[in-house]
């Protein structure tokens, strides 16, 4: 019988353009962060068990906050660790190098506590809205081993006017599939469009109807396995070459599978308008917008009251 889907949280950045922990940032009535809605929406949608990947050194103060208020959400909570030196055997964490492994890393750091399982992945200071949960979980519940998922939203419903974004820039075939996925690390609004650039300097326009991702994937649990392989590769060739900053991203691996022909992933489409807090700017703008949806009777006054 398959197993329920389970619901991984990434919580382990720290937020440097933020200027703070943005994963604990207060944005509700009640002192809500974005994780708390996150977890509210996924409790309604279906999901009965989030696992939340933290730092070690930023525990005190999540558990004091989020984790405090989380004892009341309905879901099993279980809490991982991404940290540095959790490498496969062999490996070893090269001189100097602080910058945390990146977005797949963080998966495999939550490998044991996913189990078998079908499983969602999201960031934790990304607002996602309702629907995109929902789609997500009927996904992972009905689609068989191989067939990923992925909740795509348009570009221009995820950029900020306080300065860049990363986002996974999509290709999607007819029949609703991902056919590719390239990481975009500096995209901007510019003269009242939309460009990336790779080196600073030159500037590629990009339609605000592009369908990028936020990080709101969904896998099997066989994916585990291929991205312990895709791991030990990226650590034997790119993390060699730029061992202080080279990143193990998801669509980084999705990418290679889909070429590959090991997966598919197909793409739910999401008109839900994205909120986060990449900087401190955008606090006040996620504050307004889920008042608004508060008052509008899509959450209660208080989440875990």
């Amino acid at each position: 019988m398959k197993k329920a889907p389970v619901l991984v949280v990434m919580a382990a950045g720290m937020g440097s353009r933020f200027g703070g922990l943005k994963q604990i940032a207060p944005v509700g009535s009640q002192g809500e962060a974005i994780l708390d809605y996150s977890l509210y929406d996924a409790a309604r949608a279906g999901f009965r068990k989030a696992v939340i990947i933290i730092k070690e050194e930023i525990r005190g103060d999540f558990m004091s906050t989020v984790g405090r208020r989380l004892e009341k959400c309905p879901l099993q909570i279980e809490y991982v660790f991404q940290e540095l030196d959790k490498l496969p055997e062999g490996y070893t964490v090269p001189e100097g190098r602080t910058k945390p492994w990146g977005t797949c890393h963080a998966v495999l750091c939550a490998a044991e506590a996913i189990g078998e399982a079908p499983f969602a992945v999201v960031n934790a200071d990304d607002y996602y809205g309702r629907d995109g949960y929902r789609q997500i979980f009927d996904y992972l519940c009905r689609a068989p081993e191989g067939d990923y998922c992925m909740v795509g939203y348009r570009l221009g419903n995820t950029v900020t006017e306080h300065g860049s974004v990363a986002r996974g820039v999509c290709q999607v075939d007819e029949a609703g599939f991902l056919t590719a996925i390239r990481e975009r690390t500096r995209i901007e609004v510019r003269d009242g469009g939309i460009a990336y650039t790779e080196d600073g300097t030159h500037w590629v326009d990009l339609p605000a109807d592009t369908i990028v991702s936020m990080n709101l994937w969904g896998f099997q649990p066989g994916f585990l396995a291929h991205a312990k392989e895709k791991f030990r590769i990226f650590l034997d060739t790119a993390a060699k070459e730029t061992p202080l900053k080279a990143e193990f991203f998801l669509p980084f691996v999705v990418a290679d599978l889909l070429e590959e022909g090991k997966a598919r992933a197909r793409v739910l489409s999401s008109h839900d308008k994205w909120y986060g807090v990449t900087y401190a700017a955008d606090k006040p703008q996620v504050v307004a917008a889920l008042a608004a949806l508060t008052a509008q009777g899509q959450y209660p006054d208080g989440l875990w009251d």
